[in-house]
């Protein structure tokens, strides 16, 4: 479902952003180029799949010298998007992390995810793995192309797919 508001927002549209950042509910809120994304919280086979990937992952990115970052805004104050987890070449130091080697995103029921592709070739992402709970797979694109491996973490989608412990 999708919510559009056109012209400039109302007063009370800014009140329920106020509060959802007020209550720590906008975690996963985006702003496309100017235009807001309100999120909510993923489904519960997002959460179990982002703390296997994790452990799948990390020790792999830390011997290849990539910082892991978990959920964070990829781009600038006016157009950020928001991946699960992401691998950069050295630690961050800001709140809008301008790049990184890889993003990983997990799909959620009628989220966004292939929607973000373009953001992220557009800031100079080498690539994103997008892991689906609902179908058991994993793919991997380098900017709007897929493609059968991660060249920064040196794995195939099939691999990465197989280590994977999917919730019905």
């Amino acid at each position: 479902m999708r919510t559009v508001v056109v012209g400039t927002r109302p007063p009370e549209i800014d009140a329920l952003i106020a509060q959802r950042r007020a209550r720590g509910l906008d975690l996963f809120d985006e702003l496309w180029n100017g235009d807001y994304h309100m999120n909510p919280a993923p489904h519960p086979r997002h959460g179990e799949i982002d703390h296997q990937l994790v452990a799948v992952l990390y020790t792999l990115a830390k011997e290849l010298s990539l910082v892991p970052l978990s959920v964070f805004n990829l781009g600038t104050a006016d157009n950020y998007r928001v991946p699960d987890l992401g691998y950069c070449r050295s630690r961050p130091d800001s709140v809008f992390v301008p790049t990184a080697a890889t993003v990983i995103e997990i799909v959620s029921p009628g989220d966004e995810t292939f929607d973000k592709l373009p953001h992220y070739a557009e800031f100079g992402v080498d690539e994103v793995i997008v892991v689906d709970p609902e179908t058991h797979t994993v793919r991997v694109f380098r900017g709007l192309d897929e493609v059968p491996d991660s060249n920064v973490l040196g794995i195939t989608a099939q691999w990465l797919a197989a280590q994977l412990d999917w919730p019905d």
